[in-house]
């Protein structure tokens, strides 16, 4: 028996909800509060569960350090560790987030409301420091570690950035970006993995040393629960990265909602992943979700495939985050390791493959969960636990609890069951740009439109079509590189691959496979010939890639997304990808 299936709601024309009385904002710099978008252009807000209740002062930071029963709930468990011997307990990350927070409003003078830049590699040291900017009640911009000098200066310069905390390793980059007259009030701390670096040339920069002048108890700012304490910027993957705030009660929020409904970890798991803690991903599932619950994480400053799966075998791991190309990896790799310890595994970032499920229990006897989410709702509010795709073969899920979901057209009418449509969403988060114009382009009507072009079943499940952005139109044939590229991965001679349109004098758009080869495969005509076949034999055949280029690579960005705009058009070169190999398209039919 079916049931009644959210995606049947229209976007409404009404009025919204009426906004919640003002409270007063504990913010003396007010710059992100006075660069939001205008109350008609934000998001509706659901706050209708209980879990979803909230009071009006909420620091999230005391909520996560000192949990529910205050700091000795969980004094002594363990909180955070790593493969460089760190492990320390609630206590000793809560003292340890208090003096940096100390050295941030004495010795930095840091206000409720400035913007701290964040730099590191995911260590517990970085994990505290995040706490301890959000504890003195400022707002955390964390960044990428890979991110350039050019890519830095564009994200101080559009959060107004004015503190920023710095992993030594790192200060290169952040050095240059300074010179082009971005003035920060800077510290650098310890790399984790590098051991002891001399500040002697450069005196007062030194966080370690700071913190030893001061307590390991520092008061949570009394912040209002809708104070930002959090801008996290987009990858870019299809313009300017865009900077998307978020308050202490959309953290709390986005712990009472995923976790809690489809994750269903507790405070015995170990978790454990390779998202950056400056990607919202990893944020969630590597800080929020585990310090929220009073569990433990394993913080890994290298997160290869192969070093994610020895950290699992090493701390017995239970619960993962990662994405379906590490999963897909460790599941490839011959080494030994164990990964029994494993007990829920989250797959987010890119669509899941069929086929990567598939190996991946037959890898560890467990099921993934899938789950879509997006920086500007915060984490995943689309999900399906791996017991439901059994029943479920290529859904993507149904929302979260607590946020709904939309199938609608370009005017915002709600479209049939089984027709592709764009998501519109909405729930306890939502986008909220920083100063951006594009803010109209994501929020009509209260609704967040996410970029995703989907379709739901009569059950309501959803099912992943592909963004908005890059769906594929041949001869007027809709083809989702999504299909194209799980197809192509049952093949044994593919180990990666992503689909995009490749220009076509008479067809409009052809789809071009940039395909990096498994081991023991190497390129050749014949082999872009049985991959074409392969590939009409599983699907309509006016999907198969009518060009085929190899690769060595695919390229990513610093969340591990694939940078599909990079390959559009690059035939069988590019130069920014190093593609490489034969293309062509043998098989004209």
């Amino acid at each position: 028996m079916s049931t009644p299936s959210p995606f049947r709601s229209p976007l409404p024309s009404s009025s919204p909800p009426p906004a919640p009385p003002q409270v007063a904002t504990a913010h003396l710099d007010t710059f992100v509060q006075d660069h939001l978008p205008p109350p008609a252009l934000q998001p509706d807000m659901l706050l209708d569960l209980p879990t979803l209740s909230f009071p009006p002062r909420l620091n999230c930071a005391t909520e996560l350090l000192d949990g529910p029963s205050g700091p000795a709930d969980r004094a002594g468990r363990l909180a955070v560790l790593s493969p460089h011997g760190v492990r320390w307990t609630y206590a000793e990350l809560l003292a340890t987030a208090s003096r940096i927070a100390h050295v941030l409003t004495e010795d930095m003078g840091l206000v409720p409301g400035n913007r701290v830049l964040l730099r590191g590699a995911n260590t517990p040291m970085l994990v505290a420091i995040w706490l301890a900017v959000v504890r003195a009640g400022g707002v955390v911009v964390a960044t990428m570690p890979l991110l350039r000098a050019k890519e830095l200066a564009y994200v101080i310069d559009k959060a107004h950035i004015t503190h920023a905390l710095c992993e030594s390793a790192l200060r290169a980059e952040l050095e240059s970006a300074e010179a082009d007259g971005n003035r920060l009030r800077t510290m650098y701390f310890l790399d984790e993995a590098r051991g002891d670096w001399d500040a002697e040339e450069d005196p007062g920069t030194d966080l370690e040393a700071a913190m030893t002048d001061h307590s390991d108890w520092f008061p949570p700012v009394d912040t209002a629960a809708t104070d930002p304490c959090l801008i996290a910027f987009t990858s870019g993957t299809t313009g300017m990265p865009k900077a998307t705030v978020h308050s202490h009660r959309d953290v709390m929020a986005v712990c009472r909602s995923f976790p809690q409904h489809v994750l269903r970890a507790t405070s015995d798991d170990r978790f454990i992943g390779t998202p950056s803690l400056a990607f919202t991903y990893g944020l969630g599932g590597l800080l929020l979700f585990p310090l929220h619950i009073g569990a433990s994480v394993v913080l890994l400053d290298r997160a290869s495939p192969q070093q994610l799966a020895r950290a699992i075998d090493e701390f017995r791991a239970t619960v993962c985050f990662s994405g379906p190309t590490a999963y897909r990896a460790m599941c490839m790799d011959p080494a030994p390791y164990g990964l029994s310890s494993l007990r829920e595994c989250v797959s987010a970032g890119e669509p899941l493959p069929p086929v990567t499920r598939k190996m991946w229990k037959q890898r560890t006897g467990h099921d993934l969960i899938d789950g879509l989410g997006s920086t500007e709702m915060l984490h995943i509010f689309i999900a399906m636990r791996g017991d439901e795709a059994e029943t479920r073969p290529g859904a993507l899920g149904r929302p979260v609890p607590g946020y709904l979901a939309a199938i609608v057209d370009d005017a915002g009418r709600p479209l049939p069951y089984g027709e592709v449509g764009a998501l519109a969403v909405k729930g306890p988060t939502g986008c909220r740009y920083l100063d951006d114009d594009r803010q109209v382009d994501y929020v009509r009507n209260g609704w967040n439109l996410t970029g995703d072009a989907c379709w739901a079943d009569k059950d309501g499940y959803l099912h992943y079509h592909a963004r908005l952005d890059d769906m594929i139109v041949s001869a007027g044939y809709n083809i989702s590189p999504v299909e194209v590229e799980g197809t192509l991965l049952t093949h044994p001679a593919v180990r990666e691959c992503a689909a995009v349109a490749a220009p076509d004098d008479e067809r409009g758009a052809v789809v071009q496979a940039h395909v990096v080869l498994a081991n023991g495969y190497v390129p050749s005509p014949e082999l872009v010939l049985e991959l074409q076949q392969f590939a009409k034999a599983e699907m309509a055949p006016y999907k198969y890639p009518r060009v085929i280029a190899f690769c060595d690579a695919l390229p990513r960005a610093g969340t591990g997304k694939v940078q599909r705009f990079r390959l559009r058009g690059a035939g069988g070169s590019d130069p920014s990808a190093e593609l490489e190999g034969v293309t062509g398209d043998p098989a004209s039919a």
